[in-house]
């Protein structure tokens, strides 16, 4: 008979778990701890610039606690949010809808105006159809989340924006970043993942919004195609911006819009109302508007804000001085600051130029500073950036004066 098995030794008793520190209060989160240590932070370097109101148009000049200043805080790129038929036809749409869509989108929430909208989005980009969701954060958390899951890969630029983060955090899926604009990464990363998932999306900007540099859009077009992934460029800070019309990064290559499968972009900024949109090949189109939770349980824009961004559209058509404009001052205040030994990082392009000054105190008092000596740019810090990136960050709008940039310019040194 075979020799019976030798005992098990007897389980080591468990160790005794660490004691979880309970928060039974909001006020007990080390998330709200955390902030407050930040605002302490902020309020030590004067006064706090986050909040602040403003009165009349947030353009090229706005007035702030009844004082007008050269204003660069507003990604109103083209001055569309105060121009007279954008706001005659915001107040149209008023007078004949209502105030509200009352309504999701999908259940009895669209006037004409909504669908008007999306069909010229889609034709102004070159797409075969387009949705309109309540905001552009929104639209990239919607649509990431909803087309993509636990099987699927999602590689991403380093520097993405937190709305395309929080779509992967929803979906599931597993997320892949690489180094800032790098393509070639990009390439390694699918050559190793691609074959083990299900679907894979590329993500990437057309103007990435704290740095104002721009995509090698023809390079990530072959490395996508070589791998078989989806490619969504987020166009929020360059429709309107880059292109001869303004039509985006695309233009700007000359490239096939069919050669990107998710054009995203938002209508709050170059096109002065609110809303995101996804354009895109119809059966994408139509799968968003039946399923994406966000069209269906979640009203849309107002019929204001569609008719709005309709007429903002067809004006950039009728006006493209506009789009030429911002191009021209863009450049103007780059090699501006570059000549007066400021740092502009990658900024090349866009109307979003970053001045680079490192520590947050500085960066603050130089912010309020200029406050006082009537020029409005916003602080950017961590976690926006990295700490030891601090920046001021001025966005350029079609109705500022030469004038005014050599004279901001001027106060920065």
């Amino acid at each position: 008979a075979p020799a019976p098995a030798p005992a098990s030794a007897a389980p080591a008793p468990a160790s005794a778990a660490a004691p979880v520190r309970q928060e039974h209060t909001f006020e007990d989160w080390a998330e709200y701890a955390e902030l407050q240590g930040r605002l302490r932070q902020t309020r030590t370097s004067g006064s706090n610039p986050y909040g602040r109101t403003h009165e009349g148009f947030n353009s090229a000049l706005a007035t702030v606690d009844g004082t007008k200043v050269v204003n660069f805080a507003a990604f109103n790129y083209l001055a569309l949010s105060h121009h007279p038929r954008v706001r005659q036809a915001a107040k149209d749409a008023v007078d004949r809808y209502g105030t509200s869509a009352s309504a999701t989108p999908l259940l009895f929430g669209e006037t004409p105006l909504h669908h008007e909208l999306e069909a010229e989005i889609a034709r102004f980009i070159g797409a075969e159809a387009a949705i309109v969701f309540s905001g552009g954060h929104a639209t990239n958390v919607a649509t990431v989340g909803h087309l993509f899951g636990p099987e699927d890969l999602v590689v991403h630029d380093a520097w993405i924006h937190d709305s395309t983060v929080r779509g992967c955090i929803l979906s599931g899926a597993r997320r892949r970043s690489f180094p800032h604009n790098d393509w070639a990464a990009l390439d390694r990363i699918l050559a190793g993942a691609r074959a083990s998932h299900r679907r894979a999306l590329v993500v990437i900007e057309g103007a990435y919004s704290q740095d104002g540099d721009i995509p090698d859009l023809p390079r990530f077009i072959e490395v996508k195609k070589r791998h078989g992934a989806m490619l969504m460029i987020d166009e929020a800070h360059s429709i309107g911006v880059l292109g001869r019309t303004g039509r985006g990064v695309g233009e700007h290559y000359g490239t096939d819009p069919a050669d990107v499968d998710l054009w995203m972009g938002t209508l709050s900024k170059a096109l002065g109302s609110l809303g995101g949109y996804i354009a895109a090949r119809r059966p994408i189109i139509e799968y968003l508007k039946f399923t994406a939770p966000l069209h269906i349980f979640s009203t849309g824009i107002s019929p204001a804000n569609a008719a709005a961004a309709l007429e903002a559209l067809r004006v950039v058509q009728d006006e493209p001085e506009r789009v030429a404009r911002v191009q021209e001052l863009a450049e103007f205040f780059r090699a501006g600051a570059r000549a007066r030994g400021l740092d502009v990082g990658v900024s090349r392009l866009s109307a979003v130029i970053p001045v680079i000054t490192g520590d947050w105190e500085k960066t603050m008092a130089l912010s309020n500073s200029l406050l006082e000596r009537g020029v409005n740019v916003m602080p950017i810090g961590y976690p926006a950036v990295p700490r030891d990136q601090c920046r001021l960050r001025f966005f350029i709008n079609a109705d500022h004066s030469e004038a005014d940039l050599e004279h901001s310019l001027d106060l920065l040194v």
